[in-house]
C-alpha cells in the first residue's frame, strides 16, 4: 500500500537538549485575562522539532508529535520544582472531567517500534502527579507486539517520544483505565493496521492512533481492513502541517482528532480555545475535505462531499503544550504538542463516557452531542476561504465541533 509520508519531518536524534531546570507549571502558560483569544502561530513563540523521521520508503507513516526545543529538558526536578507544561489537573479542570472513572476500562496505544522505557517512564509521570500505579506487575499496563506477543521491534528514539506522550496522555485524561501499548513492527500502514486489529482482538474498546500520511486511493480497502470495528471507539491524530488531509484521519470509521491553544483566562471556565495554526498554513492541527473517504450520514457540512476532518479536538500547540516523561535518547522532562496528545486524550475521554454501542460508530456520538462540547470559534490553519481551515461557531475543520465539556458528547 503506497502512501505518502507527512512532510518536513526531522530526525529525533537532533532533538535532545537539556541542562537547566524547569521553572513552577503555573509559569509555563502565563493565565490570560480575555475570554477569547484569536490563533497565535506556534512558530511565533515556540522553537519544536517533530519527533519522527521522515518516512524513507512508500506506505510509511510519521508520528504526529512535536517537542519544545526552547524549553531544556531536565531528567529530575527539585524539591520544589513541578514541570513545564499542563499536568493532568490542568486538563482535567479545562476539560471538566472527572478525577476518576474509566475504572478497569482499557485504551490501547498503537506506535511502531519499541520504547525499551515506557513502562518506567509511565511510572515516574503518574508518580509525579499522583496518579494511581499502573505496571504490569498490577495489570494496569501491559506492552505486546502487532502479533500479541514480547517479540518487540527494534527501539525508536523518536516513535519512543510519541509513545510516552500517548501514555501520559491517556493517564492524564483518565488515571483509573488500563493501558494496552501495542507496538508495530515498522511505521508501514500495514504494520500499523495489524497492530489496530491486534489491540481490539486482545478486548480493547478505545483505540488511539497518534500518525499519519497523505491520503491515496487505496485508503478506502485499508478502512475496511483495519479500522471498520463497530463497538471500538478508534481515535486518530488530524495532522500537525495545517490545513490539509491525511490518512488514516480521512477514515469514515474513526474519530479524526484535530488541535487547539489551551490558555487560562478569567472566564468562568478558567480556560479559552482558539484553533492551533495560522492562516499561512504549513503547521498546525489538520483538517479538510478527504479526496477518496466517504462521508459519514453523521456528517453534515455543506461543502465537502466526502469525509470533512476533524470531528473534535484538544490541546496540542506546543506553545501551550504538555508535561511528558522521555528517558529513551531524550533527557526526562519535556514539553511535547501536536495532535498526537489530542488523540489518545480523547481516547481517553471515550474510556469515561463507558463502552459504545456493540454495533457503534462512536465517531457519531459528538454529532448527536454537539451541545456537551466546548465550541471553538476563533483561529485558522490555513487559507482556504471557508470553514474548514477556519473556525466559527458550529462545525470547522480544524477542531471539528470542538472539545470535551465532561465526556457526556462522547456517549450514545
Amino acid at each position: 500500500m503506497i502512501r505518502r509520508g507527512a512532510p518536513a519531518l526531522l530526525s529525533a536524534a537532533a532533538l535532545v537538549t537539556g541542562g537547566l531546570v524547569f521553572a513552577s507549571q503555573s509559569s509555563a502558560f502565563a493565565t490570560t485575562h480575555t475570554a477569547t483569544h484569536t490563533a497565535t502561530p506556534a512558530a511565533s513563540s515556540a522553537h519544536t522539532h517533530r519527533l519522527c523521521s521522515e518516512p524513507s520508503k512508500p506506505g510509511y507513516m510519521a508520528c504526529q508529535s512535536v517537542v519544545r526545543t526552547d524549553i531544556p529538558s531536565q531528567q529530575s526536578l527539585g524539591r520544589h520544582d513541578t514541570p513545564k507544561g499542563f499536568g493532568p489537573s490542568d486538563l482535567q479542570a479545562a476539560y471538566n472531567l472527572p478525577k476518576d472513572g474509566g475504572k478497569d476500562a482499557t485504551v490501547a496505544i498503537v506506535d511502531a517500534n519499541d520504547d525499551p522505557n515506557a513502562e518506567k517512564d509511565l511510572a515516574a509521570y503518574r508518580k509525579q502527579y499522583g496518579l494511581p500505579e499502573c505496571s504490569t506487575s498490577n495489570g494496569c499496563f501491559k506492552k505486546i507486539d502487532q502479533d500479541g506477543g514480547a517479540k518487540y521491534p527494534a527501539p525508536d528514539a523518536g516513535w519512543a517520544g510519541e509513545i510516552s506522550l500517548d501514555v501520559d496522555m491517556v493517564s492524564a485524561a483518565c488515571p483509573s483505565c488500563h493501558i494496552l501499548l501495542v507496538e508495530a513492527k515498522t511505521a508501514n500502514m500495514d504494520d500499523l493496521g495489524a497492530a489496530v486489529n491486534q489491540a481490539v482482538k486482545q478486548g480493547a474498546k478505545y483505540v488511539s492512533n497518534s500518525y499519519g500520511g497523505g491520503e491515496e486511493a487505496a485508503d478506502t480497502s485499508a478502512d475496511d481492513k483495519y479500522f471498520k470495528h463497530p463497538g471500538v471507539a478508534i481515535t486518530v491524530s488530524s495532522g500537525d502541517s495545517g490545513y490539509g488531509v491525511e490518512y488514516p484521519a480521512a477514515s469514515q470509521y474513526v474519530t479524526a482528532v484535530g488541535g487547539t491553544s489551551l490558555k487560562k483566562d478569567s472566564s468562568k471556565r478558567g480556560y479559552s480555545e482558539s484553533v492551533w495554526g495560522t492562516s499561512a498554513g504549513g503547521e498546525g492541527a489538520g483538517s479538510g475535505c478527504s479526496k477518496y473517504d466517504a462521508k459519514p450520514s453523521w456528517q453534515k457540512d455543506s461543502d465537502c462531499a466526502k469525509r470533512t476532518v476533524a470531528d473534535v479536538a484538544a490541546v496540542a500547540d506546543p506553545a501551550t503544550g504538555l508535561a511528558v516523561y522521555d528517558t529513551y535518547q531524550a533527557k526526562g522532562w519535556n514539553v511535547y504538542g501536536g495532535t498526537s496528545a489530542s488523540s489518545p486524550f480523547i481516547a481517553g475521554v471515550y474510556a469515561l463516557a463507558g463502552a459504545p454501542g456493540s454495533g457503534d460508530v462512536p465517531a457519531s456520538y459528538p454529532y448527536a452531542h454537539a451541545d456537551k462540547l466546548n465550541d471553538v470559534t476563533e483561529g485558522s490553519n490555513g487559507s482556504c476561504g471557508n470553514y474548514q481551515c477556519q473556525a466559527g461557531k458550529g462545525y470547522d475543520g480544524p477542531t471539528g465541533l470542538g472539545t470535551p465539556n465532561g465526556a457526556a458528547a462522547f456517549t450514545k
